[in-house]
């Protein structure tokens, strides 16, 4: 036998090792499709300490926005500079309701700081108690917790009784464990390198 003829062999061989291994993936992928027949909103949460949490959850609000749901955002913490995804999702029919305050060690008032967060939450209750909105993004919101601006028992209790369909992203640093318990989906995102930490300025449409 030529060299050709053995390296066409071998070939063929391996061809027909990659389409059972593919077929093999392929049965196990379609049962766990079979399997998941389940229909009603879930709750995702994005936490950990790398950059693209916060884009993340947005980019699922462009994706519903996309096919046409109805979408709200709730920003805690962030607001006191230029959005670029709410300036664009704005135009998209999405509706923001935004504690505006910036980084608490900007304020350094934390009776302000707690009466903000109150007044968005507030907001953010009746969002998730509105049938009307299909997907709702809650940015930052681990941290109104962790600061004790909001207490959990009373974000617990409203994440619950949300309605059914409502799907709900909730992102930042430091999630309770209690809220993760009661998650759908969870993403931890790490940090390996960051720009910052090496002196590279955050900059717009990158960074915010």
């Amino acid at each position: 036998m030529t060299d050709k003829n053995i390296d066409k062999k071998v070939a063929e061989r391996k061809s027909t090792q990659h389409k059972a291994r593919m077929q093999s993936v392929k049965s196990k992928v379609d049962l766990r499709i079979d399997d998941a027949q389940e229909e009603r909103g879930i709750l995702i949460v994005i936490t950990g300490n790398g950059k693209g949490k916060s884009t993340s959850g947005f980019g699922t609000i462009a994706r519903a926005v996309g096919h046409g749901l109805t979408a709200a955002v709730v920003q805690y913490i962030k607001g006191t500079w230029t959005c670029g995804e709410r300036t664009l999702l704005e135009n998209a029919g999405v509706s923001f309701d935004v504690m505006a305050t910036g980084f608490t060690w900007n304020t350094q008032d934390k009776s302000l700081d707690i009466a903000a967060a109150q007044k968005v939450w507030q907001k953010n209750k009746a969002l998730l108690n509105d049938p009307s909105i299909d997907v709702l993004l809650l940015d930052e919101l681990t941290y109104m917790v962790a600061y004790k601006y909001i207490d959990l028992d009373e974000v617990i209790t409203a994440l619950k009784s949300r309605p059914k369909d409502q799907h709900v992203i909730i992102t930042g640093r430091g999630c309770h464990r209690d809220i993760i318990a009661l998650a759908d989906t969870v993403s931890e995102v790490q940090s390996i390198k960051h720009a910052f930490d090496n002196g590279i300025k955050a900059q717009q449409g990158i960074d915010w």
